[in-house]
């Protein structure tokens, strides 16, 4: 009969492409049960956005089942978020993901609110943060209209789309401006990572208001953050723009996980004819220069307006769209960002502790 040792040896054929180590050595192999020629174990990731996780599945299978004396394979897919080193100084909140950009109008907030909600259809536990105190969009997009109220411990955020969710958005009137200094500005801060009704989250995501004021700041001083996604747009004034972000987040010791380009090309919905309106690949090419992860680029496409002004994220309204796997893409390349800055911290610490 096939032994544990030999399974475990098969195993470590497989690698993760992300992390660039076997599955073994990473811990992702659990619970594992032999019985006669039929195997059994689970493969616990480190997010259930992993985008390889279908083939990591695959070729484990079939390094178990090339061994001699094994009929059957079963394997279970489970995922266990890491907790980014220091983020859980707010309770049950495992990584803290900033959304900027260097300047306004370039989608910031559609792309925090979509990659929230995909990153919660993978099964992940997430909140969705609105800190653009001067123009919050995100009750929009999301389509809330209620107002939160008050729980035992803080405010209960509300919920849409399988995300948690606080905005200054729904404490304002229509007819209603935010006029504050940046003191007012830090409190709110305050308030929303400490007083809110969080519960245990994979994934906080947090709308910023654009360029690099008091809560830029104010977030980066107050907890460590797992790492910031910048948003741009393909042309080289969007993009000088945003690396003054890069510039802030660097300056600050905050990491950054990664460029994304938004409004990158414009699909004819006659002809089909792709035209690239605003340039294209600027970001791309920034992320190369700036030495940061190149997260993906989404179109400029008449439905994720559309869906945004509706209150139905487009990874909601029409989820097989090209729109909407852009979207996808982006997610599982940041959760897999995020995988790999926090094992890598994990080892630096050891390292630390060893010597």
């Amino acid at each position: 009969m096939v032994t544990q040792e030999q399974v475990l040896q098969a195993l470590r054929r497989v690698q993760d492409p992300d992390l660039h180590r076997d599955i073994v050595t990473l811990g992702f192999v659990k619970d594992m049960r032999i019985c006669d020629g039929a195997v059994a174990f689970t493969l616990e990731l480190t997010t259930p956005a992993c985008p390889v996780k279908d083939r990591m599945k695959q070729e484990a299978e079939a390094a178990v089942l090339g061994l001699d004396g094994v009929d059957q394979v079963s394997i279970k897919m489970d995922a266990q978020v890491r907790a980014s080193a220091g983020t859980m100084m707010i309770p049950g909140i495992r990584n803290v993901l900033p959304v900027a950009s260097g300047k306004g109008g370039v989608g910031k907030s559609t792309v925090a609110a979509n990659l929230a909600v995909v990153l919660a259809q993978s099964g992940a536990r997430v909140g969705l943060m609105d800190a653009d105190v001067y123009g919050p969009s995100i009750p929009t997009i999301m389509g809330i209209t209620d107002i939160p109220h008050a729980g035992n411990e803080g405010i209960v955020p509300l919920e849409a789309h399988g995300v948690k969710v606080i905005s200054m958005g729904f404490f304002l009137k229509p007819d209603q401006a935010v006029v504050w200094r940046g003191p007012m500005l830090s409190k709110m801060i305050d308030q929303f990572l400490g007083g809110v009704e969080w519960g245990e989250l994979d994934y906080l995501v947090v709308d910023l208001p654009p360029g690099t004021g008091d809560i830029q700041l104010s977030l980066c001083q107050k907890i460590p953050l797992t790492g910031s996604v910048i948003v741009s747009t393909p042309q080289d004034v969007a993009l000088k723009v945003a690396e003054k972000a890069v510039i802030m987040f660097n300056q600050l010791k905050s990491p950054i996980l990664g460029l994304v380009e938004n409004m990158s090309y414009f699909v004819c919905p006659h002809c089909g004819n792709r035209e690239e309106i605003f340039d294209s690949g600027g970001a791309e090419r920034a992320s190369k220069r700036l030495g940061i992860p190149y997260l993906g680029g989404i179109p400029l496409a008449t439905n994720i307006r559309q869906t945004s002004d509706s209150g139905l994220p487009i990874v909601v309204s029409d989820p097989d769209s090209a729109s909407a796997q852009a979207f996808q893409t982006i997610a599982r390349n940041l959760a897999a960002q995020i995988s790999i800055r926090n094992i890598e911290t994990e080892e630096q610490q050891l390292v630390k502790i060893t010597f």
